[in-house]
């Protein structure tokens, strides 16, 4: 799975065309949408699934292109897509859970978790894994130098608890926890242990009773091969020379806390519902969720090269866009790119979800947004 980075997005056109906060939105005729997406339009190709609800209805949901070359399968709202890093919110949100059970603190310690844990383990917390200011040593980069030379598709794939594994040779953090901020998948995969700890289940057992199925996401899965399948699954792609050549996994790909969730536009409006309507968690409890994180000495936190850090919770970034507040997040893995982007003061979220390498979903999740914002 590759690192993920989200841009700040800027005011690129004329403040007299910016709608804010919580004014009026624009009505958007469907064909505006269309437009946006027209070069995803091909019964050949694989393209996008795209969703907008307003005012807690969806208003918007259509499927461009198709969901697997081998048989021509149109995408459609009830296609299941590989979300990538856009899972980390479910995975938040199941320590979240454990944290409302009583069963775990956000203060906590790996070594409280896992005593066998080295003794750098001691100054990491279970809030710095969940706002990616642990320091944790990125695993791909480990198997990068375990594997170099070696292509990725003669390496074998790696689990949460090989991970897990992994981190347990090192003897170090790549920077004093909570001092500074680097967006780790480590962290979130090292996470679904902990939830597997503290709960006793496997963590897509985990996801599945105290969130799928509570909220009606019936289509929505942690993907294990061997031990479930995806419904309408999705096939991630990748263009070459010769035409689209099919790159649905990868040695990251079986990987859970970090990015293994696969589910579609009808789930994520229901997901979409509960958050709105605080159905898991109360609006309390789910307040550090979008509350962004700051350095242990209260300060604005920086990236290792000194860049000021984006704003993130847990699961989510919480930068602004065109002056709204936003929680956001983008997911990128082989053959797939996702977005979701929710703006509670607009009572607005929009969904892209493709399965082609090279479609700029989060960009694209702008450009919806435009249409709302910008006033006709």
């Amino acid at each position: 799975m590759k690192r993920i980075g989200i841009a700040i997005g800027g005011f690129t056109v004329g403040m007299a065309m910016l709608s804010w906060p919580g004014a009026a939105l624009a009505q958007v005729p469907a064909s505006a949408i269309d437009s946006l997406f027209s070069k995803f339009v091909t019964v050949h190709d694989p393209g996008c699934a795209v969703l907008v609800i307003k005012e807690g209805r969806p208003i918007f949901r259509k499927g461009y292109g198709v969901a697997d070359l081998r048989t021509l399968q149109k995408i459609g709202p009830e296609t299941n897509f590989r979300l990538a890093s856009v899972s980390k919110q479910f995975t938040a949100m199941a320590v979240m859970l454990l944290v409302h059970d009583g069963k775990l603190r956000y203060e906590d310690h790996l070594t409280d978790v896992f005593p066998d844990f080295p003794a750098y383990g001691n100054t990491i917390t279970v809030r710095q894994l969940l706002n990616h200011t642990s320091g944790l040593i990125d695993y791909e980069d480990i198997m990068a130098k375990q594997y170099a030379g070696i292509p990725d598709d003669k390496i074998p794939q790696i689990a949460d608890a090989g991970v897990l594994d992994l981190l347990k040779h090192e003897t170090r953090t790549s920077f004093v926890p909570g001092t500074r901020w680097a967006y780790s998948n480590s962290g979130y995969v090292v996470l679904a242990m902990v939830v597997e700890k503290r709960s006793g289940m496997r963590f897509g057992d985990f996801l599945r009773r105290r969130i799928f199925i509570p909220l009606g996401m019936t289509n929505t899965v942690a993907y294990e091969k061997g031990r479930n399948e995806v419904a309408h699954r999705a096939y991630g792609h990748t263009r070459a020379a010769a035409g689209w050549r099919e790159t649905d996994q990868s040695s990251t790909s079986a990987t859970l806390g970090d990015g293994g969730v696969y589910t579609s536009l009808e789930d994520l409006a229901k997901w979409d519902a509960a958050l709105a309507g605080s159905k898991l968690l109360t609006a309390k409890e789910m307040d550090p969720a979008f509350t962004p994180a700051t350095a242990v000495n209260g300060v604005a936190l920086h990236d290792p090269d000194g860049n000021v850090a984006p704003l993130y919770g847990f699961g989510w970034f919480l930068n602004p866009y065109r002056g709204h507040r936003r929680y956001a997040h983008e997911g990128e893995t082989v053959g797939f790119r996702t977005a979701i982007q929710r703006y509670p003061d607009d009572h607005l979220t929009i969904v892209v979800l493709s399965n082609r390498a090279g479609a700029d979903a989060p960009a694209l999740a702008d450009h919806v947004a435009d249409l709302y914002f910008v006033k006709h």
